[in-house]
């Protein structure tokens, strides 16, 4: 089977098929190079997927991937980011194997095909000139024979005419022999270019034209098959990542299965376990006495009542109430409403509304349960020089619940012992040079090394002591240290003005009406209180400022611990603005105060009161 043979007239044909087959390279070429680009931008978006879900560095995300579901999925991120790179890995690979080995082949293919054809169109162009060339030689001879026959018969004419002269007959009979010459002879040269011609196309035809197309089938079998390794190249590209492809789906299982549900609860109960106690039951209300209400014998309600015993701490005579809180606030303090404020009235009285929310005539919760959660729960002491201040950042996170603060402390430990730690090392690395430089003084001068030494002892020395004061808060959080009493906290300077910022700073919060605790910036540990007994000079505080006026929209009658009943058209004092419960604090003298709903009133704040 052979081009040369079966196909010698298909010349035209043949150019137009080679042709088509480097078509058919190119297209492929294109569509390997639309794949790499493909593949490139898949790794791409792949990359970009990965590191748009990748935890922020030092943001709250960071601290959500303690949980194994987190890891796994940042795993999976990772995994993600590596098959990624197994794309670009094959992009890489079809470029150099394919794209650019088959760029160069095409090209030479032009080549070898051009000269191919250029082959065949010079021999047909040979071929063409001798058949030119038997032509002619023959129109000459059978133009030559026919002049002979005319130039015979006209002698025989001639010579058969009596009336002709004979030099005239002589004359036509050289005419004729002269003609009978030429066409002998244009027969003779006809004869050799037919011999010729018949010779030239044997050898186009069965010579030239079959190595010729012989040649070319050559070059489209070769084109073939490297088209079809071009494939099998394509396909082993991908197929030599499918292992890396699979490691990084074996990963990504294996960090699925490596989630721990129980694990990711106890970090739950870690993160936000507070450490309180659940509140205790409800006391019983008996309304049918006479009084308003049955209050036990350690119960604080007796503290509003007039020459009744105040309630005793520490088993001390001398009953006292909360530091910094005088007798109608601490009572405030524990006694604010726990229900939502009611909505305001649609008409100028709250009484027009007969079915409305829950008001204030609920019924109260005991004084003394409220004292015992009260006890049980964080202490909160106010500091009126944090109000007036503003308040900063807690330095011993007193404004977490104990489990929470407990967790914050030890972390702030071990970076504080991590920090001494690399103190230290560069202190002994800074005295092994001053050594060599004492045993060795060409190397340097040992007292260069003593300011920095003396500098890093200093930081020493700083870090030692911050890690010791923490490391107290952190003890008194885990009950190690007993609670000091009241001569030793005025020995610290607890609440001296004069003691540093560090141990000056005390809790500042106030239960909200709600029951729940709105804790403000603090920087005073946790205080026990059964122990402690206060002087008088705490019941002698100053009362809050004043913040604003408030004017009253509608009458409410306060009946709840901690409320105030208002009148409609009233002027009030603003102690205390809405903390985001629906209750507003104020006062209409120096000893009566207490919540109203903040919907019953329009308040004015005092912005210089308010500011400072």
């Amino acid at each position: 089977m052979s081009w040369g043979t079966e196909l010698w007239d298909q010349f035209d044909n043949l150019e137009k098929h080679t042709q088509w087959g480097i078509d058919i390279l190119e297209k492929y070429i294109k569509f390997v190079k639309e794949r790499t680009e493909i593949e490139l931008s898949y790794a791409k978006q792949l990359r970009n997927l990965s590191k748009k879900y990748q935890p922020k560095k030092n943001s709250k995300e960071e601290e959500e991937y303690r949980y194994t579901a987190c890891q796994a999925f940042l795993s999976t991120l990772n995994e993600m980011n590596d098959y990624a790179g197994q794309h670009e890995v094959i992009s890489e690979n079809l470029t150099s194997k394919i794209i650019a080995g088959l760029a160069r082949y095409v090209q030479e293919l032009k080549q070898e095909r051009k000269s191919h054809f250029h082959d065949g169109r010079k021999a047909q162009q040979h071929i063409e000139t001798c058949w030119k060339q038997l032509e002619s030689s023959k129109r000459r001879f059978e133009r030559d024979c026919k002049e002979a026959d005319r130039a015979q018969q006209y002698f025989e004419k001639m010579d058969a005419d009596i009336n002709v002269t004979k030099a005239d007959v002589e004359k036509a009979r050289q005419q004729a022999q002269l003609r009978h010459q030429m066409a002998e002879d244009s027969k003779a040269d006809y004869s050799s270019i037919l011999q010729k011609f018949n010779h030239e196309q044997r050898e186009y035809y069965y010579t030239h034209i079959p190595t010729i197309f012989q040649q070319i089938q050559e070059m489209e079998e070769r084109r073939i098959v490297r088209l079809g390794e071009s494939m099998k190249t394509y396909a082993e590209v991908d197929r030599q990542v499918t292992p890396i492809i699979g490691k990084c789906l074996d990963g990504i299982v294996k960090a699925a299965e490596a989630i721990d549900q129980k694990n990711d609860s106890q970090l739950v109960i870690e993160a936000y376990k507070s450490g309180f106690e659940p509140p205790g039951d409800i006391e019983f209300e008996d309304y049918t006495q006479p009084m308003k209400r049955t209050v036990s014998e350690n119960s604080l309600s007796n503290s509003r009542g007039e020459g009744k015993a105040e309630p005793k701490f520490g088993g001390k005579a001398k009953g006292k109430l909360w530091p910094f809180i005088k007798k109608n606030k601490l009572m405030s303090l524990l006694t604010s409403p726990h229900q939502p404020p009611p909505p305001p009235p649609a008409s100028a009285s709250p009484s027009a509304v007969p079915n409305g929310p829950q008001s204030p005539k609920q019924p109260k919760e005991p004084l003394s349960h409220r004292f015992n959660e009260f006890m049980t729960s964080k202490p909160k002491i106010h500091c009126f020089r944090s109000l007036k201040r503003g308040g900063s950042t807690p330095e011993d996170f007193s404004n977490l619940p104990p489990e929470q603060r407990r967790k914050k402390l030890q972390q702030k430990v071990d970076e504080l012992n991590k920090d001494i730690q690399k103190e230290v090392d560069q202190r002994d690395a800074i005295t092994k040079m001053k050594d060599v430089y004492l045993k060795n003084p060409q190397m340097g001068d040992p007292a260069s090394l003593d300011h920095k030494l003396a500098e890093v002892n200093q930081n020493i020395e700083k870090l030692r002591l911050e890690a010791q004061k923490f490391e107290a808060w952190l003890a008194e959080v885990e009950g190690r240290l007993p609670a000091r009493g009241e001569q030793a906290r005025r020995q610290s300077g607890l609440y001296d003005a004069q003691s540093t910022p560090t141990v000056n700073n005390c809790a500042q919060a106030r239960e909200s009406p709600d029951g729940s605790y709105t804790e403000e910036q603090s920087q005073e540990s946790e205080v026990k209180v059964p122990a402690l007994d206060f002087d008088d000079e705490f019941d002698d505080e100053e009362p809050l400022p004043a913040i604003g006026t408030c004017k009253a929209l509608y009458t409410f009658d306060g009946q709840n611990e901690g409320t105030i009943s208002v009148v409609e058209g009233e002027t009030l004092y603003v102690i205390e603005e809405d903390k985001g419960d629906g209750w507003t604090r104020i006062r209409r003298s120096e000893d009566e105060e207490g919540y109203v709903p903040t919907s019953y009133v329009e308040v004015y704040l005092d912005k210089n009161a308010k500011d400072s």
